[in-house]
């Protein structure tokens, strides 16, 4: 069975670079996957990415090497089962804000008795090279599970999510974040109340022995997050790198409209 090489670099402390797929293309999605990068996340949460395209993606992607993983658009043991039988090597799970719900996330991708994922599903194995005999045996030991940590309950209450056993990463959405901690009157937080809270996800991930991670606007942030210690990093997306892209060609010709952001992400 192929081993998952992202699972085994945040094991061992080093880095790994994805970024989000979001535009639900295939065709994108095998470019992307040669592109040099660990890993991709099909983004089911946000995206108009339905199940079955989002199973031909998991299949490219694994298909050139690169890992393949899938947010979830919420917290459901459906929603977990459903991407993991239909070929994710690993899973991001939105808004984890409890202890009982890191749990519950981590149960939904483990087989028994580390959890209680059912037996189903086919072309899981063949994304790992397997076959399902060794997919069932193997597969606790290669799925990365990644819960998100995107609100200010979450970063209060840190110490005991981040202590479950069996998640491999921990990753900040930081947009969903601020806006947690946005005043009554609807205020952003400080740049300060920020930072303190992006410090204390990093320092209890670290407590735990839990790779962090977070989302980065350009690789000039990311070799920063990667100084301070953060390990499980997304640049952008497939549709922020074509933006960004076609904005600095035009931008050395001089024939740039300054049509704005079209995309956070």
């Amino acid at each position: 069975m192929r081993p998952n090489p992202v699972k085994r670099a945040l094991k061992a402390g080093k880095p790994s670079l994805g970024t989000w797929l979001s535009l639900a293309s295939i065709t994108a999605a095998r470019f992307m996957a040669r592109s040099g990068l660990d890993w991709l996340t099909v983004d089911i949460e946000h995206s108009l990415c339905d199940w079955e395209t989002a199973a031909h993606i998991f299949a490219a992607v694994a298909d050139a090497g690169c890992t393949a993983l899938a947010r979830v658009p919420a917290n459901r043991h459906d929603h977990i089962k459903r991407v993991l039988d239909n070929g994710a090597q690993g899973v991001v799970v939105p808004m984890v804000n409890s202890r009982q719900e890191a749990e519950d996330a981590v149960a939904a991708m483990l087989y028994p008795p580390r959890g209680n994922r059912s037996v189903g599903g086919s072309v899981h194995a063949l994304n790992f090279n397997a076959t399902a005999s060794e997919y069932y045996a193997r597969a606790n030991d290669e799925l990365l599970i990644v819960l998100q940590c995107e609100h200010i309950t979450a970063v209060q209450d840190a110490d005991v999510i981040f202590s479950v056993p069996g998640i491999d990463a921990i990753f900040v959405g930081p947009n969903d974040l601020a806006a947690s901690m946005r005043s009554k009157d609807g205020k952003p937080p400080s740049a300060e109340a920020t930072n303190q809270a992006m410090k204390h996800i990093l320092a209890t991930c670290k407590k735990h022995s839990v790779a962090a991670g977070v989302h980065c606007m350009s690789g000039e942030e990311a070799v920063l997050r990667i100084e301070e210690g953060w390990q499980f990093l997304a640049i952008g997306s497939e549709l922020k790198f074509m933006l960004s892209g076609t904005a600095e060609v035009l931008k050395k010709v001089g024939a740039g409209r300054g049509s704005g952001e079209m995309a956070k992400y």
